[in-house]
């Protein structure tokens, strides 16, 4: 007799301690290889929900704030050393979760590691500044202090390591959080919220609320006990996020959108260029806000990369991040599958060329998943919308070019401004192009994806508005400045009037 097995049942994490969502809507958490696979069932969290996560942080905030920093590193530090021992189960979950193959989802687990040991050091080495006061017996000096409740708003697109780059250096600065992760990839903020748990973070410290952006994402916006809000997404979603947080004036960090470029001189190594630009295009399916989804050739040598790119993406394997054999996973959704559909039939209509792909695959083995084929246009304008657009999906579009300066001028001929690649032997033009493109990340010799957790990440333009993830510059927005003044002259000084030349 035919037997059903029961998804399994998530709940929000709330002042430490797993609770039911107060309105009792659940949301789905699917396989997007195979949708017949039902992973889990996670909340529908509402306003009533984020509220009583935020009113949890902000009790556990006084407490959190006075614990010695070294000692907040102690629990992350124990916390990167349990993800290393779940590493592999963690990585095989979240390619069922997300899509993408496993050892990119490998790589994602890594970065949640890195991140952690990273900020994990940070603890003894918030470092302000001392320096002479202008005024005799009088010390200056400068310290970080926490900020207050994290609002924190993850994507899918790496449901582990985004979450880390956020609650790692908001937690070791003294702040307490909120996370709401995307309806797509729950499970992997699950697991890494059973680590911090389990690694001793206090009750109230971290707290959870699954949920959609309309039901748990703007609540945490607008709440006023909320004092700082840092959301990963879409440009036209943060432009939403930067409006909501103006009229408290709340601290907000926003990374968005990219539409990133490499470009390929004649003197380049080709065949590496290649390389990489079939992972910069079609790692995570195009789906990362530094996908390579422009590349500008030189005409001396653009029909020969032409002929091996889409040679070289022909032969890449469509299929479930699992098999060891799969060169590029699934869209995350149905939403997104029908977005890279809509680019292809623009790209068409704008007279590009479609050299390979442009059509979805749902026959067989990809008859329960949302797939697309890896999609080269070539012959591209720059003002081309699948050259200026962000599609977020295995489509790449070549763009001719005859000088340098026309390769930077394409390059910086967009709304974004995250990262750009430069495949070159000419050292002269390597320098100038770190110097004059205009994003926040610049690679030589390398795809514009591959980042590293001890540097800045973020970009210029509608890509952010100024403040960075990773390394130390994440801790200048998880902290604020306090400038110390100690005066013994045991007398008034009044600075410039007292501090006058002759």
């Amino acid at each position: 007799m035919p037997t059903s097995i029961a998804p399994a049942v998530f709940k929000n994490y709330i002042n430490g301690e797993w609770v039911e969502s107060r309105g009792g809507k659940m949301i789905e958490d699917r396989n997007p290889a195979d949708t017949s696979e039902l992973l889990g069932l996670f909340p529908a969290s509402s306003e009533v929900d984020v509220a009583f996560a935020v009113d949890a942080a902000k009790a556990a905030f006084p407490k959190w704030r006075l614990t010695p920093a070294p000692k907040r590193a102690e629990i992350l530090f124990r916390a990167a050393e349990i993800l290393i021992e779940r590493k592999d189960e963690y990585a095989v979950l979240m390619t069922r979760e997300m899509g993408k193959v496993l050892p990119e989802t490998r790589g994602d687990v890594q970065e949640a590691i890195d991140m952690t040991y990273l900020m994990a050091g940070e603890g003894r080495r918030q470092f302000g500044q001392t320096t002479p006061s202008e005024l005799p017996n009088k010390f200056a000096m400068s310290v970080r202090t926490p900020v207050g409740v994290a609002g924190l708003i993850t994507p899918w697109n790496f449901p582990m390591a985004i979450p880390s780059w956020k609650a790692m250096p908001a937690l070791i600065c003294g702040n307490t959080v909120v996370l709401k992760p995307a309806e797509d990839t729950p499970f992997s903020t699950y697991n890494l919220t059973q680590v911090l748990e389990e690694a001793g973070l206090p009750a109230g410290v971290l707290n959870v609320v699954f949920g959609e952006g309309p039901g748990a994402g703007s609540p945490l916006l607008t709440n006023p006990d909320v004092n700082l809000i840092s959301f990963t997404g879409s440009t036209e979603v943060g432009r939403i996020v930067s409006q909501a947080c103006a009229p408290t004036f709340k601290k907000c960090h926003l990374e968005m959108g990219g539409k990133n470029i490499i470009i390929v001189m004649d003197d380049a190594n080709l065949d590496l260029a290649i390389e990489g630009a079939i992972w910069g295009g079609f790692g995570t399916t195009g789906q990362r806000c530094t996908a390579a989804s422009r590349v500008a050739v030189h005409k001396k040598v653009y029909r020969e990369f032409v002929e091996k790119f889409v040679a070289r993406a022909k032969k890449l394997r469509v299929g479930d991040g699992l098999e060891p054999t799969t060169d590029m996973g699934p869209c995350i959704n149905e939403q997104q599958l029908k977005t890279v559909m809509r680019y292809v039939e623009i790209g068409k209509d704008e007279g590009a060329k479609l050299a390979t792909g442009g059509n979805r695959l749902d026959k067989g083995d990809y008859a329960k998943g949302w797939f697309h084929e890896p999609t080269v246009f070539t012959d591209c304008d720059p003002a081309m919308r699948i050259s200026q657009e962000e599609i977020f999906g295995p489509v790449v579009a070549l763009i001719p070019f005859e000088t340098f300066d026309d390769a930077i001028s394409i390059a910086n001929g967009v709304n974004y401004g995250l990262s750009a690649s430069i495949y070159t032997r000419n050292v002269n033009n390597a320098f100038r192009a770190q110097r004059d493109l205009e994003t926040g990340i610049v690679y030589v010799n390398a795809p514009t994806i591959g980042a590293e957790t001890h540097l800045p990440f973020g970009g210029t333009k509608n890509t952010g508005n100024g403040h960075r993830e990773s390394g130390v510059a994440a801790l200048d927005f998880y902290s604020d400045w306090k400038t110390v003044y100690i005066d013994y002259s045991d007398r008034l000084q009044r600075a410039q009037i007292d501090n006058t030349a002759g």
